[in-house]
């Protein structure tokens, strides 16, 4: 296991531009960076720093016409004339491979060959469960599912798929994983995290990165990865998507800063802005986190973006900057090196009044340019800026989507099973609710589309739920009434009707596809049209067997009594229909483990590492499945657990060790999770934080030894100075029911 945030002294927050952004292997592009930096002009350094959206090189009077075309004058007047170094994002919709091609190929030509240092364009994409904008691409379960595998080793490999399948497209940068935690149910960004924990956030996302970048992003299937959305982006007080949070100091370091070290310790050379606010400073004005911690206790050597927009709303929402450009003053000070204006060059007008009247000093533009520089070098850009055509052949291929089903049916949590599941495969089932029949909910947002809800445009030949149901046991054996949408009754009555004729009723309800702020919502109780069909249902006394295909925990708490089995299956991507059909039916074993808890009650919001005060006389932890849930075809049983060390020294490690035991008569895959407790401490410590995690299979009656190493830094934790400390004391280590002490000296 790996410690989380140290205590570091604080450093220079400046650059060293011949300092490696990644692992050793990787070339020094200090040199070439110093002699490109010492020919710049002051406007071609701002243009560096300056990224503008697709929409303003291409045609049209918004650059959105159908079919998407670059438009020259256009082009060339930003690249040529502004010196612009960024461009990100797609139109109206995800293009096919070979347009990228074009569309790539067409930008490079201008900005390698026409303008006078021939510095390469950075192009940038949301690729945040595949490559989402090009058609065709392996799309995986988003980040939500990801963390429920608790497989690092899937993770990684959903890294190289994407980076290579982004490189085949011709782009080189992917703004993606999120490393923030979602401690927020409501938070409508939810499903993009790795859950509400600390620990496996952070491993999930290291492994993603290392998958993605390897050890040289220069390589010819990899790629430069983004991290979002720093910090505190995750923990809105009101749930709604760029809101107000209140993060203590403390809190910030010991729950939200720590995957962001992690994954600047893993390569990832970029980090992209919460657009948000903490504690009444918003992201893109807050010095302490961007320069001091970020830049200086981290020693972040990379570029830090803005998000969307967002420099301006300093002025126009967050009333802090006094005009738009002392907006762009106070965020290039605060420590951000690039904009993502996005619709037009004001950045860079800006920021050039800025400096020519002292406000910014040319030291922070040699700064931020000389950061932005170092990643396209490492790129390999200066080399070759144009898509790889070579690896066409290897986008989106059959083994891919081996992985990618197999992510999918990993990622699935059963929650309940009271003997209905698997089904047989000669049974006869009812298929019903709305989202049985899409592949937009599969998948979410971000995917072809920003929302990602346009359901006549996702791939014909993909499954939806019901599809891969009628493929598994044939359409003979399948009704389908739709019941509902989500929130209007469609054809209950018909659904209750057909229920009487069928062994057994597949529900699948949920959540329609949505991204960002268009996902706010006010309550998280499922909707009342759905709760209505599932209540009409259970009326029939048939088996139902409820799936919930959602970006949050809808409350469904008087709906699960009334269901024999339950499925959370979140958002499990383009092979998600399959993987739940296999599931249903006994041909894949759930293995899935909640990566947040779910909630029961919508006033009754606590994490699992909750601390004493909130279990008091009064108060309980009370979810309707806690963190770390999730149940399996076959049985598990843990015995022996055992340290072979009671004491544990400030600079040794202990072993903590047990035996899992599969005794069931199939077999499957059981995360074994390692939960430590600080018995005392001088802060209050959480009843029990994850500490490590193993996936393993076994065989009916096999037995395995599964052993953790841990090292007095993973007891660390942020103590009254607001600095990380290792405190002497007594500790609990807990795998399933055991427990067992040690102390550390």
């Amino acid at each position: 296991m790996r410690s989380f945030l140290r205590s570091i002294a604080l450093g220079c927050a400046g650059l060293i531009a011949s300092t490696s952004l990644l692992a050793a292997g990787a070339p020094d592009p200090g040199a070439r960076v110093r002699e490109l930096l010492s020919r710049m002009t002051l406007e071609e350094k701002v243009g560096q720093m300056t990224q503008v959206t697709i929409d303003v090189v291409s045609k049209g009077p918004d650059g959105r016409t159908e079919p998407h075309q670059l438009d020259m004058a256009k082009l060339e007047k930003v690249l040529l004339e502004h010196h612009v170094g960024s461009i990100l994002n797609v139109g109206v919709q995800a293009y096919a491979l070979d347009h990228w091609h074009s569309v790539i190929g067409t930008i490079q030509d201008v900005a390698t060959k026409r303008t006078r240092l021939k510095i390469p364009v950075l192009y940038g994409i949301d690729a945040i469960h595949g490559v989402t904008y090009t058609l065709g691409s392996t799309l995986f379960p988003q980040s939500i599912n990801m963390a429920a595998t608790f497989n690092t080793d899937l993770s990684r490999r959903s890294g190289e798929i994407t980076a290579l399948e982004m490189r085949a497209s011709g782009i080189p940068w992917n703004f993606y994983p999120v490393m923030d935690i979602g401690r927020q149910p409501l938070w409508p960004r939810l499903w993009e995290t790795y859950g509400e924990d600390v620990h496996l956030g952070a491993e999930m996302g290291k492994a993603y990165i290392q998958g993605h970048q390897g050890s040289d992003i220069s390589a010819p299937t990899k790629g430069a990865t983004c991290l979002k959305h720093y910090v505190g982006y995750g923990h809105p007080f009101s749930g709604k998507d760029r809101t107000v949070a209140w993060i203590s100091e403390r809190m910030m370091r010991e729950y939200f800063l720590p995957g962001f070290e992690e994954a600047v310790r893993a390569g990832s050379p970029s980090v992209m802005v919460n657009s948000a606010e903490v504690d009444g400073i918003p992201g893109h004005a807050n010095y302490h986190l961007l320069t001091e911690v970020l830049k200086g206790e981290m020693k972040f050597k990379g570029f830090v973006v803005s998000d969307w927009e967002d420099i301006k709303r300093l002025y126009t929402r967050d009333r802090v900057a006094s005009s738009p450009k002392d907006a762009v003053r106070m965020a290039v000070m605060a420590g951000i090196d690039m904009s993502m204006v996005p619709f037009d060059v004001s950045f860079a007008t800006l920021l050039l009044e800025c400096v020519r009247e002292g406000s910014v000093p040319v030291s922070r533009i040699d700064d931020a340019v000389s950061r932005i520089l170092t990643v396209k070098v490492q790129l390999g850009l200066f080399e070759n800026a144009y898509p790889d055509l070579s690896l066409k052949p290897q986008f989106a291929t059959p083994a891919s989507a081996a992985v990618n089903l197999r992510a999918a049916e990993e990622s699935i949590v059963m929650t309940k099973n009271n003997g209905t599941l698997p089904l047989r495969k000669n049974a006869r089932v009812l298929v019903t609710g709305p989202t049985a029949a899409m592949l937009s909910v599969l998948n979410g947002g971000w995917t072809i589309t920003w929302q990602g809800d346009d359901e006549k445009l996702y791939p014909k030949d993909k499954p939806t739920v019901l599809d891969a149901v009628r493929a598994k046991i044939g359409a003979g054996n399948v009704v389908y009434v739709p019941g509902t949408t989500f929130d209007q009754q469609i054809d209950v009555a018909a659904a209750v009707e057909a229920a009487h004729g069928v062994d057994a009723i597949i529900l699948c309800l949920g959540e329609k596809a949505y991204c960002e702020t268009p996902g706010n919502i006010d309550d998280m109780t499922l909707d009342r049209a759905q709760s209505d069909l599932a209540g009409a249902l259970a009326r029939t006394g048939k088996p139902i067997i409820l799936v919930m295909i959602e970006g949050r925990p809808r409350l469904i708490r008087t709906i699960v009594d009334d269901a024999r089995s339950v499925l959370v299956a979140f958002r499990p991507g383009m092979e998600g229909g399959r993987a739940i059909a296999n599931i249903l039916f006994g041909d894949a074993i759930p293995s899935g483990k909640l990566p947040v808890t779910y909630p029961k009650f919508p006033n009754a919001l606590m994490t699992y590492d909750h601390k004493p005060l909130d279990i008091g006389d009064m108060n309980r932890y009370d979810p309707q499945w806690p963190f770390g849930y999730g149940l399996s075809y076959t049985s598990f049983t843990t015995t022996n657990l055992r340290v072979d060390n009671q004491t544990l020294r400030r600079s040794g490690k202990i072993t903590v060790s047990v035996d899992v035991k599969n005794t069931g008569t199939v077999a499957g895959a059981e995360v074994v999770q390692l939960y430590v407790n600080d018995n005392f401490g001088s802060v209050s410590r959480p009843v029990r934080q994850l500490k490590g995690f193993r996936k393993v299979t076994m065989q009916p009656g096999e037995q395995k030894t599964v052993t953790f190493t841990v090292e007095a830094t993973d007891l660390s934790f942020i103590g009254l100075e607001n600095t990380r400390i290792v405190e002497p004391g007594t500790f609990t280590a807990m795998v399933g029911g055991l427990s067992v002490p040690f102390t550390l000296e």
